[in-house]
């Protein structure tokens, strides 16, 4: 399994995109990384989840719009399987409700096309070890248009979040707020091992698949001014 700090094996990753320039280019960038393997490629949704079963990556990178599956689709019948890989959406744009959709699907993070090779090689390495990954477009507006919604979400959210305890939800909060472990152990003086566990008791009760999931959660139930 890779982690942020010291990858012990190589970050496992299949490529999906109907351009098959694109694949090319995003074959050659993170090829270009000693830590992740490109170990498979795919032209459509419709073909994701017998290359899963088959290669079995950490990550898949999804593009959106494609022919007879897209990207969506691929993403929420993917995020489905127990043992599901992680999603990283690559995109060309980001129309409000294909956030929403993707995020809410469970994917780990969503970045433009136009995002520096570098980053894309980093953010591939941040979703593999479980954390979220945001452009900075999208961040700047997921708490005000992919979260939004109002008090048709609010009551059930927060019904939903009565599961956790005090501290996981004051630690859930946090995540809704967009801070890593680091920042939220300084925030509520808790040792980086010990929100790390409140994070994993949070999703296993709330039956999430990762951050971005809690995070939206949270800001559906009006936790995050």
């Amino acid at each position: 399994m890779a982690t942020l700090d010291g990858m012990s094996e190589r970050v496992r990753v299949l490529v999906v995109d109907d351009d098959p320039l694109v694949r090319a280019g995003l074959r050659m960038i993170l090829g270009g990384a000693a830590d992740v393997e490109v170990v498979g490629e795919a032209g459509s949704g419709v073909e994701v989840p017998a290359l899963v079963a088959e290669l079995g990556p950490d990550v898949v990178l999804m593009d959106l719009h494609m022919p007879v599956v897209d990207g969506l689709t691929a993403t929420e019948r993917l995020r489905k399987v127990p043992g599901a890989p992680e999603v990283l959406v690559l995109t060309a744009f980001e129309a409000d409700g294909h956030v929403q959709r993707a995020l809410r699907a469970g994917a780990g993070g969503f970045l433009l096309k136009d995002t520096p090779p570098a980053q894309i090689v980093a953010a591939v390495r941040r979703v593999a070890a479980g954390e979220p990954v945001l452009s900075p477009e999208v961040t700047r507006r997921l708490i005000g248009i992919a979260v939004g919604g109002g008090d048709d979400r609010r009551a059930p959210a927060r019904e939903r979040l009565r599961a956790l305890n005090p501290r996981e939800t004051e630690v859930a909060a946090e995540v809704g707020r967009g801070r890593s472990n680091a920042e939220i152990a300084a925030t509520l003086h808790l040792s980086i091992p010990t929100v790390k566990t409140h994070v994993s008791a949070a999703l296993a009760k709330l039956g999430l698949n990762n951050r971005v999931q809690l995070a939206l959660l949270v800001n559906d139930a009006g936790l995050v001014s």
